[in-house]
């Protein structure tokens, strides 16, 4: 095999593992309620079935980055592939809430290396513009088509299996990037000979975890509920303390992360707008399986085949990028994708009960377009910035703003498109246990309506939920035009690396800016 097809066959393997992770945050939710009547599992607990994955990966994404430069990352790679599949048999084999939390645990710091760690192996195999370019998308597309895909996935398995397949696909998908990165990725590791940062990797982990438990009980609760506006304030607290720490260990030669690159348009451009692009599609993805679900009575894998076009257009577009020259319209691109994502969004804003599934097709292939688009170059531009020496605990850093800003940004939307059913939903001569009921979700709303036999309260609340999924949806579409305008005004002009110096207004970005 010669050394070029080697590398292409790499980017293969590591594709694959960050599409099965991805797979894996959004595979679970058309099992949760076989799980709630096999496992005897509270509502807390299912909420915790999902929530532990995602905190685990928070926690643990930058000292995962860090321990990947120090001791090598093809080794700790490996490690993670291994751990990854045999988390997933221990979930399958679950015989209780508390086991298989543990299990999704063991399996988010898996997840945890995986991500920034395959991000980081790409920038030694790729080394020139072009072919990195390509390779990025390649990966960027990987992230992105796992949470679409996962409905797809869990709903065919469950239709044919017991819950525990739902895990069990990630071995064999697992065992094939395994041999594939022992046999073709090289090993590499970053800069020698300083010591770790344990301080910084501790208050960095105890804010991550701050941030993203606080989103996910402001999302159950409410912001101004003590569970999770604690938490909240302490992981910002922590967070600005370890800026403050990490500046004053620079000094002294050994940060955890590198604060200069906060100075690269590329990488704080590329990811701010990266976690815009995680908000639309996680918008997208809380509003329609309700609609197809709970509106429409679609099955969880009819509701799975019914994003496929919005794969579709992620697909397209993002092929047609990886045609483009890296230097070709830095600026438009991204922010043509932007538009897109916006255009989309406003049509299904027009989406009513009565819209036939061409017509929500239709806009899920703009989306699709628009972020196939966005995702690639933000992506491109944050990854690019960074310098081969520190590209395990940069592409962490990378990965962990996401994260955060992914899961703020759930928590916000969930916020929303409550505000907005419960603001709407005017239920006619309930009693109150039931109009509390029907208050807390569009599906416990139906369960009432059924009950009593009356489609006066039917149709209510499903009158309500159009009006939420369509603020919802409004306000994820105004966020992309505001992410099209900053995308014409900051995304760099050039590529750029970590070791350039920034030069100018339109290449660096203060931190006081920040």
């Amino acid at each position: 095999m010669s050394r070029d097809s080697r590398r292409w066959w790499a980017l293969a393997a590591i594709g694959l593992s960050l599409l099965t992770v991805s797979v894996d945050a959004t595979v679970l939710n058309v099992a949760l309620p076989t799980l709630g009547s096999d496992l005897q599992a509270s509502t807390r607990d299912l909420q915790w079935f999902a929530d532990a994955f995602t905190l685990a990966m928070a926690a643990l994404l930058l000292p995962a980055g860090l321990l990947g430069d120090r001791f090598g990352r093809k080794r700790l790679l490996l490690a993670a592939l291994a751990l990854f599949g045999g988390a997933s048999v221990w979930c399958a084999y679950s015989d209780s809430s508390g086991m298989l939390i543990t299990a999704r645990t063991v399996l988010g710091i898996s997840a945890a290396f995986l991500v920034p760690l395959c991000t980081s192996v790409l920038l030694d195999v790729f080394e020139s513009k072009e072919e990195r370019a390509k390779a990025i998308g390649v990966i960027a597309v990987s992230q992105s088509l796992g949470l679409p895909l996962g409905p797809i996935i869990g709903g065919a398995l469950l239709n044919h299996f017991w819950w525990g397949s739902v895990f069990l696909v990630n071995v064999p998908l697992i065992a094939l990037a395994f041999v594939a990165v022992a046999f073709l990725v090289p090993d590499s590791r970053g800069a020698q000979g300083s010591s770790i940062d344990f301080f910084g990797v501790l208050i960095s982990t105890l804010g991550l975890v701050g941030i993203v438990y606080g989103a996910i009980e402001a999302g159950e609760t409410s912001w101004g509920d003590a569970a999770a506006l604690v938490p909240l304030l302490g992981g910002a607290l922590l967070l600005a303390l370890f800026v403050l720490w990490e500046m004053r260990i620079t000094r002294a030669g050994n940060p955890l992360i590198d604060l200069s690159l906060f100075r690269l348009s590329g990488f704080v451009w590329g990811s701010i707008l990266g976690t815009v692009v995680s908000f639309a599609m996680f918008g997208l993805l809380f509003a329609l399986p309700q609609y197809f679900q709970a509106l429409n009575g679609t099955d969880a894998l009819g509701t799975g085949l019914r994003l496929l076009p919005l794969i579709g257009g992620v697909l397209v577009s993002a092929a047609l990028v990886n045609k483009l020259a890296p230097e070709a319209a830095p600026r438009a691109v991204p922010a043509l994708g932007f538009l897109l994502v916006a255009g989309g969004l406003f049509l299904g804003t027009r989406t009513e009960l009565s819209s036939g599934y061409g017509y929500v097709s239709v806009w899920l292939v703009l989306v699709g377009l628009g972020l196939g688009l966005a995702m690639t170059r933000t992506m491109a531009a944050s990854v690019n910035a960074l310098s081969q020496e520190s590209s395990g605990v940069g592409s962490a850093l990378v990965s962990a703003l996401r994260q955060v800003g992914g899961s703020v940004g759930v928590a916000v939307l969930g916020t929303v498109a409550s505000s907005a059913y419960r603001s709407h939903l005017k239920l006619p001569d309930v009693p109150p246990e039931a109009d509390e009921l029907a208050r807390r979700s569009v599906s416990g709303g139906l369960r009432v309506g059924e009950t009593m036999q009356s489609t006066k309260v039917v149709h209510a609340v499903q009158d309500s939920f159009m009006t939420a999924m369509q603020t919802l949806l409004g306000v994820c579409g105004a966020i992309a035009v505001v992410a099209a305008l900053l995308a014409l005004l900051f995304m760099p002009k050039r590529s750029q690396a970590k070791a350039e110096t920034p030069k100018g207004d339109d290449d660096a970005v203060p931190l006081s800016a920040l």
